[in-house]
């Protein structure tokens, strides 16, 4: 049983392009498409009474059986990690890659949640952002009995245990992360990017890319202004676009890009843009180039796609098991090998350190540069510089869209 090496450049290349369409999906799951997520769900009349842990638990017993749902390409095609969960419980995992994006997989499930009926799934992956917001505030996700999970609370990252989007892990737990930050071409650039100001910097006129997502885009302008996003008010957005629209106005911007900045960066159309950590790191190792990847002095933004219990879960023992056994370092070391994001736990990065100085030759080398990798593992001061997305109730998210939309449709 083998777990894929991320050098293998036909899965790279792959893994790759599958990655564009993972964030296309996730772009569409943030404050862009938050009048469509909110439109057809309005949460009175369809929130289900809150239930404490010990009365959801109480007469819970493993089955044996667990349906899982996640997205595409986020576990390698031998499904590495399910097999030696079945070998070490006995418990038969059932994965499909059911989720495509968040608005639309939240639009399938909550029908069956607010009439308290199956959705087919025990445990399934969504984002921070919108839906998971309304799933917890319609109370359709179980409460995690930490007692279960003794795997996260002795190895999982500090800022995972505490998230600003569900504060002491009450509905969920990560299961990978991605930082946006600043990537530049070293071939076109000739000194250290280091700063958000530097997207501004006229020496650079017509070079720079900006993410078209109003949330992405958003962030940075306040980034730079010295707001943390998370506490922003509707005056600090104004702000943020001020700054945004003189950024543009002076031609510095040569284009706002989705998911399609990696070519353009790679041939120089454009020498720096924003950027998602796992695109770059995947990029050189698919093609070899030697982009770089900064979150920026003034900080970057970290996504997370988490791990939930649908409350009308059929298997939630089996489900929390699974969500604890992929927090043993060892587990998430071989998850970290495939999917090349953010693992949210930092000891998986010594397991594969050990997996290098037994493999020698090639395969050592990879092992390595992953291990070693800060868009795979970031450090302390790396973190401590990244921030949460605005986090807003829906009568404001449509206000913050059209602030920024403005700037990146005009």
């Amino acid at each position: 049983m083998r777990i894929p090496h991320r050098n293998d450049p036909a899965l790279a290349r792959g893994l790759t392009r599958a990655r564009y369409s993972r964030r296309d999906a996730l772009k569409l799951s943030g404050l862009a498409a938050a009048g469509l997520a909110l439109a057809g769900c309005s949460i009175k009349g369809q929130q289900r009474a809150a239930l404490s842990v010990d009365d959801f638990w109480a007469d819970k017993k493993s089955s044996g059986r667990l349906r899982f749902a996640n997205w595409p390409l986020y576990m390698d095609s031998e499904r590495t990690q399910l097999k030696q969960f079945t070998e070490a419980t006995g418990t038969k995992v059932t994965y499909k890659e059911a989720v495509q994006d968040n608005p639309s997989f939240f639009g399938q499930i909550q029908p069956q949640l607010a009439n308290g009926d199956s959705i087919g799934y025990d445990l399934m992956v969504l984002t921070s952002g919108v839906e998971l917001t309304k799933l917890i505030a319609l109370g359709y996700l179980a409460p995690l009995d930490h007692a279960m999970l003794p795997n996260f609370a002795e190895h999982a990252g500090e800022l995972y245990k505490n998230t600003a989007y569900d504060p002491g892990n009450q509905f969920c737990v990560p299961y990978a992360s991605g930082i946006t930050g600043i990537a530049y071409n070293p071939d076109y650039v000739d000194r250290e990017i280091t700063s958000i100001a530097d997207l501004w910097d006229p020496a650079f006129e017509g070079r720079v890319g900006m993410m078209k997502d109003p949330q992405e885009i958003g962030n940075f302008g306040m980034l730079l202004n010295g707001v943390a996003p998370a506490e922003s008010t509707p005056d600090d957005w104004k702000a943020a676009a001020a700054k945004l629209s003189e950024q543009r106005e002076k031609g510095i911007v040569r284009a706002y890009y989705e998911q399609d900045y990696i070519q353009p960066l790679t041939n120089g159309n454009v020498w720096m843009t924003m950027a998602w950590s796992g695109d770059v790191f995947q990029q050189n190792a698919a093609e070899g180039t030697n982009l770089k990847f900064v979150i920026p002095e003034e900080g970057g933004t970290i996504w997370t796609d988490n791990m939930m219990i649908p409350i009308t879960a059929q298997n939630p023992v089996d489900a929390i098991t699974l969500m604890d056994f992929l927090y043993a370092p060892e587990i998430a070391a071989g998850l970290a090998e495939y999917i090349n994001y953010v693992t949210p736990v930092p000891a998986a990065r010594e397991v594969l350190l050990d997996k290098a100085a037994e493999a020698g030759g090639e395969d050592a080398d990879t092992l390595r540069e992953l291990a070693e990798s800060p868009l795979v593992f970031p450090s302390d001061e790396d973190y401590a510089r990244l921030h949460n997305y605005v986090s807003l109730p829906a009568d404001e998210a449509d206000e913050y869209t059209s602030v920024f939309l403005a700037i990146t449709q005009a």
